[in-house]
């Protein structure tokens, strides 16, 4: 390989990794893989760095090592042939080097971007072999989204389903995913963006090298990505759920690398569906996912998602207030206490949030902040004086928790 040429003749230590930080290869000498802290960190400096235009190859230290990083592009792409380079940003791989490249001559630094232009006809052939899980999933959202009987449905899952998990014995039970990018101010053509980096995003974090997953199946619709995932059918005692997907874990490895790539004007949201186990809740599971990304992009952060289970809750209501209502309606209850601590330093909002997920038990709250439970009393005491609200009852309970959860 390639990346062996690079350690036997010019005794470089190198890797490809993905824009989430996934380790797709390394040279034979290389030694041990490199940690999963240290691809996120190197993953998130190529992002940033092409996100604001710096000139490469970017330079990285981190302890006693120092990396040069170098984008491979596929299909050809350069940021000048994209109409923006956050068209591109979220799905290019980089080459890592363990070398500083800032004061090599010019005949090296070009060795190095043809070294990553051989790497970017293996990235090229691995995006060819998607093509038929692209159209697999294409296939099934259109009849899906149009209505077409569930027999229909269920004879094209029959043919999707030993090319996305191939062995499979019984007919699996499906998950679906729904991914959105957004960029502020622009009219990018989000929804290939959004496929490829959803299609990285399921990729088993543990699996290394150039291959897809054979369970990915990602079509996209308009500006959103939508996932189809096969699972292994499960006794019927339990619902598919527990081997499934979870939205709460979904994106804990690739957090820090996508926020450096959005850097500040852009997002990405996800929501995933419960398992369904034949084809007539393909179409419930759609719109669950849609509805549980649209819970995720009420929240706060540049990588947010949420999960099925999260729909049977108050949250599922809350991204639906209008702005102004949830504006209006958490200062008339937060602000006096957001006043108050600004003037005396005196955590009335953390005490406020400690008391309501202690259930309003006076001792585990004093326990859990540290403070004597006559103290814990004055505190809750002044919310209620300068609110007007009195914690001993339901509904003002509710009221401030509504209120904490759309600030």
């Amino acid at each position: 390989m390639v990346l062996d040429l690079l350690g036997s003749d010019l005794d470089l230590r190198a890797w490809v990794l993905s824009p989430t930080g996934r380790l797709i290869a390394g040279s034979k000498v290389s030694g041990p893989a490199l940690p999963v802290e240290v691809c996120a960190r190197l993953a998130a400096e190529q992002l940033a760095a092409a996100r604001t235009g710096r000139r490469g190859p970017h330079r990285l230290t981190l302890g006693a090592s120092t990396y040069s990083l170098f984008p491979i592009r596929g299909g050809g792409r350069t940021p000048q042939g994209a109409r923006d380079v956050r068209e591109t940003v979220l799905s290019d791989w980089l080459l890592a080097v363990e070398a500083d490249a800032g004061d090599w001559p010019d005949e090296r630094l070009d060795l190095l971007q043809g070294v990553t232009q051989l790497i970017a006809v293996e990235r090229d052939r691995r995006d060819a072999a998607r093509t038929v899980r692209r159209r697999l999933a294409q296939e099934v959202l259109e009849l899906v989204q149009t209505g077409a009987a569930p027999a229909e449905i269920a004879a094209r899952l029959r043919v999707a389903a030993p090319v996305l998990l191939p062995g499979l014995g019984a007919a699996p039970h499906w998950q679906v995913v729904v991914a959105r990018v957004e960029w502020d101010g622009t009219d990018i053509e989000a929804g290939p963006v959004a496929q490829s980096l959803l299609e990285e995003i399921l990729v088993d974090p543990q699996t290394t090298g150039p291959e897809p997953s054979d369970r990915i199946a990602v079509a996209h619709s308009g500006d959103e990505a939508i996932a189809l995932v096969p699972l292994p059918a499960v006794s019927a005692e339990h619902d598919g759920s527990e081997s499934g997907i979870h939205a709460d874990v979904l994106l804990d490895a690739v957090r820090d690398p996508l926020t450096a790539g959005l850097d500040g004007d852009g997002r990405v949201t996800l929501g995933v569906s419960a398992a369904v186990h034949s084809a007539e809740g393909l179409r419930g599971a759609l719109e669950e996912a849609r509805h549980a990304r649209r819970v995720a992009a009420a929240r706060p952060g540049r990588v947010c998602a949420a999960g099925h289970q999260e729909l049977a809750s108050h949250v599922l209501l809350l991204p639906f207030v209008p702005d102004d209502v949830r504006r209006a309606f958490t200062a008339r209850l937060l602000d006096p206490l957001r006043d108050y601590d600004r003037r005396h330093r005196a955590e009335l909002i953390p005490t406020l949030e400690a008391f309501l997920e202690c259930d309003g038990s006076w001792t585990r709250c004093a326990t859990r902040l540290h403070l004597h439970v006559n103290t814990l009393r004055y505190r809750v005491g002044r919310i209620e004086q300068l609110t007007s609200r009195d914690l001993s009852r339901l509904e003002d309970k509710l009221d401030f928790f509504l209120a904490l959860r759309m600030s």
